[in-house]
């Protein structure tokens, strides 16, 4: 556990160093509400991209469950999809995805884990680590559009948000379940 004196000192040795800002894009959101919406495109593409991707996995894993999981939170994210274009009609906006560089370098880098890894047990472990990493990406994204739409009052985009975040959560703890009790042990 780290004291208060050790957490000084660890702090005083790394100052920040002088940056230039970042200067805003002409488009750049001005409102919590144009980033509520910018980050719902961000979002949309990003889950729309995972359809793609939920089948190749599947295709890659041999553990019956890492499977099954895969096929119910690939039913699962044609729902995302779903509501998160309620979302935009509640909004009263066309949906519209924007490339979402997040998502497509984790899904790139899990592309990269199956090729990088021999067909099994360790393809699974690596399977289960890529798709967790998608998982934790969307819980932040989604705990964060729960946010906005708390304070934008967004009530129907909010019950959405949180129930896509829901299951997000539920399909996360289902692969490390799955990884604990069985397929990280076959891989050693």
């Amino acid at each position: 556990m780290e004291t208060k004196k050790t957490a000084k000192k660890a702090t005083s040795k790394t100052p920040v160093k002088k940056t230039a800002k970042t200067p805003a894009k002409k488009n750049a959101a001005k409102q919590l509400k144009d980033l509520f919406e910018d980050s719902l495109k961000d979002i949309y593409w990003a889950e729309k991209a995972l359809v793609k991707a939920l089948p190749k996995m599947h295709k890659n894993a041999t553990d019956k469950n890492l499977k099954t999981a895969i096929e119910q939170h690939l039913n699962e994210t044609e729902i995302h999809v779903k509501r998160l274009e309620e979302c935009f009609a509640a909004l009263g906006k066309k949906a519209q995805a924007k490339k979402c560089d997040a998502m497509q370098g984790l899904l790139d880098e899990g592309k990269s884990i199956m090729e990088e890894t021999e067909v099994g047990a360790v393809r699974d472990a690596g399977i289960i680590a890529a798709a967790q990493k998608v998982e934790h990406y969307e819980i932040a994204t989604y705990g964060s559009l729960a946010a906005y739409a708390k304070v934008l009052k967004e009530k129907d985009c909010l019950k959405n948000i949180l129930a896509t975040l829901n299951e997000e959560k539920k399909c996360d703890e289902l692969l490390t379940k799955i990884a604990d009790t069985a397929i990280n042990s076959k891989a050693k």
